[in-house]
């Protein structure tokens, strides 16, 4: 009998909504966008961040890196191979353990050739992660290095799923080797581009140098252990390597005496620095749907208040508490349902767009969509929605005030006004917090903008390739081939510089070494750590890196080991600190040969520009080491040219002339890289900003519309006023300050919300403080105003009333 009570309900509902179209249109409308925001939100939110990663016992899983407070080492670091050794052999609360690396190389099949994203793990990687193959078998040590596992999109776009494939042998990392498996779709480690991954292991006898602190760590726990314990045990094992493995790198002893484990879960390095802004975001799409409710609430009050009669006619005749309240929760039911489906639609449509500006390097952002655990969430939410926006509308039709059918339907009550003015100030309160938050977004986006990063950022065009011939062997024939290759840029049309650097800024981080000058004696901890980079051609004109002092590169440099090398400002301040650098000379660790200063250029911001500029050591093409010079056999080649955008055919078609072997790869603007860079404050701004102007819109529509109520309940009192003489600016003024009186409350609650909601902003916030005076002054005063258009234009239609007009309504 209930359910049939319900059915009656609802097509009762549906009549009364079908008789306002506009109430029900308007309803919906702002329902079905809070919905669909909050569900898209959620949908990124729970396959990126809440679903476990896709290996068995996910949560056994953890990343080890290093530290050592008090060194010149940064915060944290990889671990040494010499580490990882004493982990895979020693540790008793580990499972498994395995480092990898990630690289791109070039990949050849036939005639296809393109540089892919590939991984060199220890064959442990498979086993420490709990993962099998969909085809063929995982390596095993007397593979050596022969052989390769593939991703299933490598397999599926180069081989069309063939299950031949095994045993073929394809040229990867510089030598052939033969595929013998294939992974499934979900594994994608460390990487979600990574398409292949090559065979081998790490011994004790494979640790040729210590101190190499390149190698990342990941390990399964054994069940119950914590990684507080591991981290403890950990660091211990690695204390002992000095033992087993000496200490012949400088400064190492020191490191190890500092060193301590750092251990945390797998999923959380994996995320990085996503998880806040994206609970950020599904937080702000939560408080635009509270807005929206609000809204609606206040609309179902007013519709409420305006059957009153009807109600307290009904409830004359009979009808129960019950009956009144479940044909009003009807209506709200009816609107949220209807709101939910148009929601799942919209967020179809729009969720595509907005993973397209999202940043880069998001886990398994791929996997986004509407599926049944959105279609689930939403149905909930429409649930709770219909409680949130029918329920107090429900209690009030359900006890209506008899009285009123003797009143004729004059004199409404006024004591609803407190809750209808509750709901807009909470409205108020919620949307000045997301607008605080978009407004300290935006000082950080233009604080960036303001960044000076040592170099331009525009007119520059870079790309890599990696020529594979016989003849180029060592340090001088690439350094031959590469400044050829430059002549050849040069002089295509259009292009002002051209050079090469080992690391272009933004997109590829600088080593690390460890370097003494004449001044500072044979103690090896008086060496100070540099960054270092090979550069070539015109590559500071071409960047637009200021030359402070001395020369840059010229042609002689490259030719041969001369020994000259150039140096930024930080370095020669922290290197020869109150002295002229030029002529000064350096020393790197592990080596007996002294090397000049020929030069001093500008600090450039490398990692970003959030980040400060390392001190940089540029050496040329062939540097003067011992061993010959590490060659510099993949650069990025550097252009400058007004026609940064639209270069890249001729570069190709150069390319093909030059070294029709080598795939073109990372081709970039400098301008796009700065883009990129900023991605991630970006789409957060972006998708914050939208949540604040719809808050904005629907916080000024929900006052206007009380206003409006007020402005209809009080016609009668206002002809009154004005029939006794009060003027139109009098009656305007009347009902602008209860408006103003609604939206200073709201301001005052959202000022004290903010000042704990900006802080979760945390570090996406540059140069500018959580708690900026600048934007919590802005903000509230753009609020203001809106509040106050929202109220100037029912007081307007109060100020025009006729008098003679409203005395004699109802």
């Amino acid at each position: 009998m209930a359910s049939v009570g319900w059915l009656q309900d609802l097509h009762q509902a549906r009549r009364s909504l079908a008789r306002t179209p506009g109430f029900t249109a308007i309803a919906i409308g702002m329902l079905a966008v809070a919905i669909g925001a909050t569900a898209g939100l959620f949908s990124v939110v729970k396959t990126v961040l809440i679903d476990r990663l896709p290996y068995a016992d996910p949560d056994r899983l953890v990343y080890i890196a290093s530290s050592a407070p008090g060194s010149d080492l940064p915060a944290e670091f990889d671990a040494a191979p010499e580490f990882f050794v004493q982990y895979q052999e020693q540790s008793q609360l580990l499972e498994d353990v395995s480092t990898s690396s990630s690289f791109t190389s070039t990949l050849r099949v036939g005639d296809r050739v393109e540089r892919v994203r590939m991984s060199w793990p220890t064959n442990s990687l498979f086993s420490t992660l709990g993962a099998q193959p969909a085809l063929g078998r995982l390596p095993v040590d007397a593979d050596e290095n022969r052989a390769v596992v593939i991703s299933d999109r490598l397999w599926a776009d180069w081989f069309n799923r063939d299950p031949s494939v095994l045993g073929r042998a394809v040229w990867a990392s510089g030598e052939y080797r033969t595929i013998i498996g294939v992974m499934g779709p979900a594994f994608r480690f460390p990487n979600a581009d990574t398409r292949l991954w090559v065979s081998s292991t790490l011994k004790a006898k494979d640790v040729e140098r210590v101190g190499d602190f390149d190698y990342p760590v990941i390990g399964r726990m054994k069940p119950g252990v914590t990684t507080e314990a591991l981290a403890d045990e950990l660091t211990a094992l690695a204390r002992r390597a000095p033992e087993r493995f000496g200490t012949a790198a400088p400064g190492y002893a020191r490191i190890v005496e500092l060193h301590r484990a750092v251990v945390r879960p797998l999923a959380d390095q994996m995320l990085g620095s996503i998880a806040r802004p994206l609970w950020v975001l599904l937080g702000a799409a939560a408080i635009v749907l509270l807005i929206a409710c609000a809204n609606v609430a206040n609309l179902f009050l007013v519709r409420t208040e305006g059957r009153h009669r009807e109600l307290a006619l009904r409830r004359a005749l009979g009808a129960g508490r019950r009956e009144l309240l479940r044909l009003q929760l009807a209506e709200s039911v009816l609107v949220a349902g209807v709101a939910a489906v148009a929601a799942v639609v919209l967020a179809a449509a729009v969720m595509p767009l907005l993973l397209r500006t999202a940043p880069a390097g998001i886990p398994r952002l791929d996997e986004v969509g509407i599926h049944a655990s959105t279609l689930l969430f939403t149905a909930g939410l429409a649930v709770v929605v219909a409680l949130i926006c029918g329920g107090l509308p429900a209690l009030r039709a359900s006890a209506p005030d008899l009285s009123r059918l003797r009143e004729g339907g004059r004199g409404l009550t006024r004591r609803h006004h407190g809750v209808r003015n509750a709901l807009v100030v909470g409205q108020t309160a919620l949307a000045l917090v997301l607008l605080i938050g978009s407004g300290l977004l935006l000082r950080s986006a233009y604080a960036l903008q303001q960044v000076d990063p040592g170099y331009d950022t525009r007119d520059i065009f870079t790309f890599q390739i990696a020529p594979d011939r016989a003849e180029l062997k060592d340090a001088p024939s690439f350094a031959r081939f590469n400044q050829a290759f430059i002549d050849r840029l040069s002089a295509l049309p259009g292009v002002q510089a051209a050079g090469l650097v080992e690391n272009v800024p933004l997109d590829e981080s600088t080593g690390s070494m460890r370097v003494r000058t004449e001044t500072a004696g044979a103690d090896p901890e008086a060496r100070s750590r540099v960054h270092y980079t090979y550069a070539g051609g015109d590559y500071f004109k071409a960047m637009g890196i200021a030359l402070i002092a001395g020369r840059g590169f010229v042609e002689d440099d490259h030719g041969a080991s001369r020994g000259n090398l150039v140096v930024s400002r930080s370095a020669a301040e922290q290197l020869w600190p109150g002295k002229d650098p030029i002529g000064q000379r350096l020393q790197r660790q592990n080596q007996t040969n002294w090397e000049t200063v020929v030069g001093v250029v500008e600090d450039v911001l490398q990692e970003g520009f959030r980040s400060a500029p390392e001190p940089l050591i540029y050496f040329p093409m062939v540097d003067s080491s011992e061993t010959g010079g590490r060659p510099v056999t993949s650069p990025a080649f550097v252009v400058r040219t007004t026609r940064a955008e639209e270069i890249a055919p001729d570069v190709r078609a150069l390319v093909r002339e030059v070294a029709p072997e080598a795939p073109m790869y990372r081709v970039y603007t400098m301008a796009g890289l700065v883009e990129r860079s900023m991605v991630q404050l970006t789409f957060t701004l972006l998708t914050l900003g939208l949540t604040s102007v719809l808050a904005l819109i629907l916080g000024a529509v929900g006052l206007y519309g009380v206003l409006s109520y007020l402005v209809a309940e009080r016609t009668r009192e206002i002809g009154v006023r004005m029939a006794l003489g009060a003027r139109a600016g009098q009656v305007r003024r009347l009902v602008v300050r209860e408006g103003a009186r609604v939206v200073g409350v709201g301001l005052l609650i959202g000022l004290a919300a903010a000042f704990v909601f900006t802080r979760a902003l945390g570090n996406l916030l540059f140069g500018v403080q959580p708690i900026d005076a600048a934007t919590f002054v802005a903000m509230p005063l753009a609020m203001a105003l809106v509040g106050l258009l929202a109220s100037y234009l029912p007081a307007r239609r109060a100020s025009n009333l006729d008098p003679m007009e409203s005395l004699r309504r109802d």
